[in-house]
């Protein structure tokens, strides 16, 4: 064999030799990386602040927007802080949130007190339509503040109430002839805020409108222009409660089928 064959195939040869040692030589498996479930940490529930006992008047509140904000009716607010109407509070005033302890009376029997006159049970009696507690007239009485979708439903906790699908600047209606007794941005949360008085027993609130069309102290009537509907955080729409004696209802109970 000539000089250069023999050295090419001494390289041939040390290239096989080469390869079959890679291929028998074992390296240990990489271990797999572990597999950690993260459980996702458990939804705390909000609760909902205790309800102080007293509260200090606040420049721009009212009865109303203080009853309003406590879940209190205005004349039982009105009566635990020996207010007449028109109800006037100025800044700086204390007013008791709690009902006052009540004084122990001595029992008269049962002949009534000089000078007290017996009420008559046959006597009539004025009562208004919307304070009968009839479903189906209680729909006849109330119609939607605005045409949409539910995007929010009534929570007692959480909504106290209903976010109706909008557009901005959509026109917000009256749900019932009433008065306005608020009208403005002063409750946290609320934004451009209404609450329309319809008796001694119903308040309805629209929330977070752009634009406000009546003061306060106008008389409205059913379905008269309100307001415009504003947003809720990214979302256009208004959010709608009714109050019964201050406390939040449903109002899909309340209003009539769509």
């Amino acid at each position: 064999m000539r000089p250069i064959q023999a050295l090419a195939a001494a390289v041939v040869l040390a290239g096989v030799l080469t390869l079959t040692g890679c291929a028998a030589r074992h390296y240990p498996p990489r271990p797999a990386a572990p597999v950690v479930s993260r459980p996702y940490p458990p939804r705390v529930a909000v609760k909902t602040p205790a309800k102080p006992d007293f509260y200090v008047v606040q420049k721009g509140d009212t009865l109303h927007s203080i009853a309003f904000r406590f879940g209190i009716a205005e004349q039982t607010l009105a009566s635990w802080n020996d207010l007449s109407p028109p109800y006037k509070v100025n800044t700086g005033k204390v007013l008791r949130l709690i009902q006052p302890k009540q004084a122990i009376r001595p029992d008269l029997g049962s002949r009534p007190a000089v000078g007290v006159v017996e009420k008559r049970r046959d006597s009539p009696q004025k009562k208004s339509t919307i304070s009968i507690d009839n479903n189906d007239i209680l729909k006849l009485y109330w119609q939607w503040p605005l045409k949409g979708s539910i995007l929010k439903t009534y929570s007692a906790e959480d909504s106290k109430g209903i976010d109706i699908a909008g557009e901005i600047g959509q026109t917000v209606r009256a749900a019932a002839a009433g008065k306005v007794v608020y009208s403005g941005d002063g409750l946290f949360g609320y934004g451009n805020l209404l609450i329309i008085k319809h008796d001694d027993l119903y308040l309805s609130a629209y929330a977070n409108n752009s634009k406000l069309l009546v003061s306060e102290g106008a008389e409205v009537d059913k379905g008269q222009p309100i307001a415009e509907v504003g947003s809720v955080g990214s979302r256009a729409c208004l959010h709608f409660e009714i109050r019964k004696n201050g406390s939040p209802v449903n109002p899909v109970e309340y209003l009539p089928e769509k």
